[in-house]
């Protein structure tokens, strides 16, 4: 058999082998179709994973363009990417845009943001200092829960922003958010006060904003979770 020569043939034979894989039902291995689309977009620009992992949030940014990747596309005013520090230690990821964040393009300035803007401020950080965005980039109607195509199709960018920033802790706002990013279908109750790996990083989910404005005695749980990030972090309660 002919071995491959070039990165771009190296990368090709690694996507070909993984997908035979996949069709196999091999465990274990990154199959999933994320990890295709990576593999493919390495081998179409003659790159490698070194090149991905110095890409920026403006290549990012560049990259998802006018996106119309999903049928969110149709009804928003803004794409909302994130907002803050690009090489934040802390990053907070939450669900998708509200009627605020869709009519500004940033991310959680609307009373559920209020609210997140005092936790931070309580943890002694300011917005500046962090990083924030969301799963989906664009609002569902009516403020829906997100469909699993639309976090399907905004996933790789989400992704792809984390990697970029390369932060200390990930702090995951919700059920959709721990979900995605930790793969799995547990509530948010069950996962939250508590640390998780995501990609060598650490991730604690806890519960969105937006949900202690409706339950605001789960608040001290919330803080009980910024705590532990605040340790993590170094900062002095």
């Amino acid at each position: 058999m002919k071995q491959p020569e070039t990165l771009s043939e190296t990368l090709g034979a690694v996507k070909n082998t993984l997908q035979q894989m996949a069709r196999w039902g091999t465990a274990g291995l990154a199959c999933s179709s994320e990890s295709m689309a990576t593999l493919a977009r390495w081998s179409s620009q003659g790159g490698s994973p070194a090149d991905a992992v110095s890409e920026t949030l403006q290549s990012i940014r560049a990259d998802l363009g006018a996106c119309q990747r999903c049928g969110l596309a149709k009804g928003r005013t803004h794409i909302v990417f994130g907002d803050g520090d690009p090489s934040a230690r802390l990053v907070f990821v939450g669900e998708g845009p509200g009627f605020e964040e869709d009519r500004t393009g940033r991310p959680f300035v609307g009373p559920a943001g209020q609210l997140l803007s005092k936790i931070i401020a309580a943890m002694k950080m300011s917005r500046s200092q962090v990083y924030i965005c969301n799963v989906i980039k664009c609002r569902p109607p009516a403020n829906r829960n997100p469909q699993p195509a639309e976090i399907n199709a905004c996933r790789p960018f989400l992704e792809r922003q984390l990697a970029a920033i390369g932060p200390e802790v990930i702090c995951t706002l919700g059920t959709f958010a721990a979900q995605t990013l930790l793969d799995t279908t547990a509530p948010i109750s069950k996962l939250r006060g508590r640390y998780h790996d995501y990609n060598g990083i650490r991730l604690m989910p806890t519960f969105h904003p937006a949900y202690l404005l409706r339950n605001p005695d789960r608040k001290r749980e919330v803080w009980d979770d910024m705590k532990k990030i605040m340790a993590l972090l170094r900062i002095p309660l």
